[in-house]
């Protein structure tokens, strides 16, 4: 039987592909999206959405069984019980580190749109001409005046709650009412920004949590379990957010367990003419044709999916030719920062478990402050009273004992930085033909470090928030360091990098591959740097203008 042929095709459910099948066909094409995993159906499908610690096995805590299936996710907090389900098998889809790279993954419908941090902000031209200024890999083709409509239009349906702070290093968006900071975090504030303001303070996170009902969605309900899945759609994923609106149209056809394992490509065009998709229950393997590919399967398998295709015309693979397809693997660093006690609040508490904290935005290398390093870092973190595990430690036992654990323990405060990683060509994915995954593919191959310029950033991650603690009346205070490898962040960029010139980078300024028109890579594969903000607002603004970008070329006949 012959297959349809679709306007446009869009590899990936997550974020980025989830924008990309809302914004195609709400502008009339007729679209396919391919997903490699399972579906997930909105509310249906999240089972542990509403379970309590007691209602698991092992009360949501990991097992020696599990450990041994999941070699890789064991390193961090993403293995334990309660959504096991969501991440990516080590066994099944294995790969190689010829460094040590810690990749959590999700492949399901919605992807990791499910289980992110939901942290949203926008950059800046400081993040922009960053790489132009210092003289570092190649320059943004873009500015954030190109992008600032569309991170207007992607705020507007998405929800993010935020204050406006009229800080220049963070523009300001279109927002939500905010989470407003704690009695706690408030205390600190508003000593630290009195002593270190105007660019050094804190204010609420900005996050992709509804604070009231938005396009369709229920306002959040403070109960911090989003990595289960919200019934009430309240934070934005692809399932609450943009797969609707897409379905609406009538447009959008969904397959998942749909491993999309080459680009399909005419050499006499120079065009794709569609992918190649192999059945991940049956192994069959189905041609789909299209007039537009939206490569969106997250940084490391979009590079892997272009290097895998048009082998006969480059052998690097589709957006090969300016050799820098694979390279500049980026993450940011963290796990440093500073925490302490806080007194004088014992008879303060807070409503609800907000799925939020307080945000310090980045002031280092900005302003006339110059360091012995290059970019800078902002905090991430929170205030609160400490519950019954702090009794853990103690093992009491008795009635004293266990009523002193049913009430509050002492307020503490801290925060980690996220650090900017900077691009190096050395750093890199490639495909290791020697080792298959389950399905028989190669798998990856990656060999990315850190480098001299975050680790002489990292001092300053511990000693500026203990600094601000200390100045601002925390007592008990404590730095840390608890290491940090690329992927940990979980933000990986880079590997498909848009550029001005087709010599030194993969992508132009509208994310289109410089070696075929009509391909268009819109997630983290195609950034040139990474900021120190989570990027998956920049993401989405990224694919709304592709997409854009291509509905225009392809009613101009140039696709």
């Amino acid at each position: 039987m012959q297959n349809p042929e679709y306007d446009a095709i869009v590899v990936g459910s997550g974020i980025s592909g989830g924008w990309a099948a809302k914004e195609l066909t709400e502008k009339g094409l007729k679209v396919l999206m391919l997903e490699r995993g399972k579906n997930i159906e909105h509310i249906k499908d999240y089972v542990n959405a509403t379970k309590g610690p007691w209602e698991y096995p092992h009360r949501g805590g990991r097992t020696r069984a599990m450990e041994e299936l999941y070699p890789v996710l064991k390193r961090d907090y993403p293995l334990n019980e309660t959504n096991l389900d969501w991440w990516a098998s080590d066994k099944d889809s294995p790969y190689t580190e010829v460094k040590r790279f810690d990749w959590y993954r999700g492949y399901h419908v919605g992807g990791r749109s499910l289980m992110w941090g939901r942290q949203s902000y926008r950059w800046s031209d400081f993040d922009f001409e960053a790489n132009a200024k210092d003289g570092i890999a190649v320059d943004w083709p873009i500015r954030y005046a190109d992008l600032a409509p569309w991170y207007d239009h992607v705020e507007k349906h998405a929800g993010i709650n935020g204050t406006h702070e009229n800080m220049p290093q963070l523009p300001d968006g279109q927002f939500l009412p905010p989470m407003q900071l704690n009695c706690g975090e408030q205390a600190v504030a508003t000593i630290a920004n009195k002593k270190f303001g105007p660019h050094r303070r804190i204010i609420p996170g900005r996050s992709a949590n509804l604070t009231q009902a938005h396009a369709g969605r229920t306002q959040c309900q403070f109960r911090d379990a989003c990595w289960l899945g919200c019934p009430y759609g309240a934070y934005f994923s692809t399932q609450s957010s943009t797969l609707p609106p897409a379905m609406a149209t009538g447009r959008l056809t969904l397959r998942p367990w749909a491993i999309v394992t080459e680009v399909l490509f005419d050499k006499d065009k120079k065009r794709a003419t569609g992918v190649r998709v192999l059945d991940g229950l049956t192994n069959k393997t189905t041609d789909y044709t299209s007039k537009v590919v939206f490569l969106c399967a997250s940084t490391l398998n979009s590079a892997w999916l272009l290097m895998r295709s048009a082998t006969d015309v480059w052998p690097g693979g589709l957006g090969s030719s300016s050799g820098e397809l694979g390279h500049n693997l980026m993450d940011h660093h963290f796990r440093a920062g500073a925490g302490g006690r806080l007194e004088g609040l014992d008879d303060k508490y807070y409503h609800g478990r907000r799925p939020n904290g307080f945000y310090i935005p980045r002031y280092r290398n900005l302003f006339g402050d110059k360091r012995q390093y290059l970019r800078g870092f902002g905090y991430q973190g929170g205030a609160g009273r400490e519950g019954w595990g702090r009794g853990v430690a103690e093992l009491g036992v008795g009635g004293d004992f266990k009523d002193a654990m049913s009430l509050p323990g002492e307020w503490t405060i801290g925060a980690t930085a996220f650090g900017e990683m900077l691009p190096n060509h050395a750093n890199m994915v490639s495909l290791d033909q020697t080792k298959k995954d389950k399905w028989g593919l190669p798998v990856h191959k990656i060999d990315c470090a850190t480098g001299e310029n975050e680790r002489l950033m990292r001092r300053d991650m511990q000693v500026d928030m203990a600094e601000l603690l200390e100045q601002s009346g925390v007592k008990d205070v404590n730095v840390y360091d608890a290491g940090s490898f690329p992927g940990m962040g979980i933000h990986e960029m880079g590997t498909a990098r848009m550029g001005r010139d087709p010599k030194t980078s993969v992508l132009n300024s509208h994310n289109q591959v410089w070696d075929a028109q009509n391909v268009f890579v819109t997630d983290g594969s195609c950034m040139v740097s990474t900021a120190c903000q989570n990027p998956s607002l920049t993401y989405m603004a990224l694919t709304a203008r592709a997409a854009d970008y291509a509905v225009q070329e392809l009613k101009r006949q140039n696709l």
